[in-house]
């Protein structure tokens, strides 16, 4: 089958104006050849300059609003896309950013690609925004089909989803696996599912923390919609999960971002 587009997905800790780190990180997304790209956490205006300047064959785009954390999306130029900034996906919450909905177009296609850093947190609050904000997006489906007509689609939502779990003083806490198993059933129900990706974990705060390597950052794409493999995958999460050691996972981590990068290809 033919790539219909390729979509890198990765949340840059912080991304800031920070000349060095800016170029390491823009270099390492350049090499990465997506048709688009979405970029989390992004905090200073350094980083739109840099990356217009290093990647001119893109259009960009990015969120608005009271938070200080934007989602910025590029666009290869040659491909067809409209950007639609989405409040409701904020959950009543000021301070969490919006939906970045992108509709791309390939051929006779439209695929609607929604990206969302939803709300970090392993305390009642932060999972119950969360949760709050991935069942929109489930049903967001219907949304769309209803406004577009039953044979669009080809929708997928990704990006930061912050899968944790909850921690309870007082009763029994919610693993992040369960809080998985949710998003899973209620994915299928819509006709949805989460994409495997080759690494178990896209998440590391370095050998020296106390909290594990987690899996924070996922694809749900409607079921019939088609990917290229990568082994027994869909998604390939390359930066420090593909280092070989401890102290070079580190050291990335420390260059790069606590995230690893997403990557994966629709095809027609």
């Amino acid at each position: 089958m033919a790539k219909a587009f390729s979509v890198a997905s990765w949340n840059v800790e912080h991304f800031q104006d920070d000349p060095t780190r800016i170029g390491r990180v823009v270099g390492f997304l350049k090499d990465q050849k997506p048709d688009v790209f979405a970029l989390y956490e992004v905090e200073g205006k350094t980083v739109y300059n840099a990356l217009t300047s290093k990647m001119p064959n893109y259009t960009f785009h990015i969120t608005e609003g009271p938070q200080i954390q934007e989602i910025l999306i590029g666009v290869k130029q040659g491909f067809t896309a409209f950007f639609t900034q989405k409040i409701e996906f904020k959950s009543g919450g000021s301070s969490l950013r919006p939906g970045a909905l992108l509709t791309l177009r390939r051929g006779d296609q439209d695929y609607a690609l929604l990206f969302l850093h939803t709300k970090s947190g392993n305390d009642p609050k932060g999972m119950g925004l969360r949760d709050d904000m991935l069942v929109r997006a489930i049903k967001f489906r219907k949304v769309l089909e209803k406004a577009l007509g039953a044979n669009q689609g080809n929708y997928l939502f990704l990006g930061d989803l912050n899968t944790m779990g909850m921690k309870y003083p007082f009763q029994k806490s919610i693993a992040a696996t369960v809080e998985l198993q949710k998003l899973d059933q209620q994915a299928k129900k819509a006709k949805m599912r989460r994409l495997p990706k080759d690494e178990p974990a896209t998440w590391n705060n370095g050998s020296q923390s106390t909290i594990p390597p987690s899996d924070l950052d996922h694809i749900v794409a409607a079921d019939h919609l088609k990917f290229r493999s990568f082994g027994n995958a869909e998604v390939t999460v390359r930066g420090w999960p593909k280092e070989p050691t401890s102290s070079t996972k580190d050291q990335w981590i420390q260059e790069y971002s606590d995230h690893g990068l997403l990557y994966f290809e629709v095809q027609q």
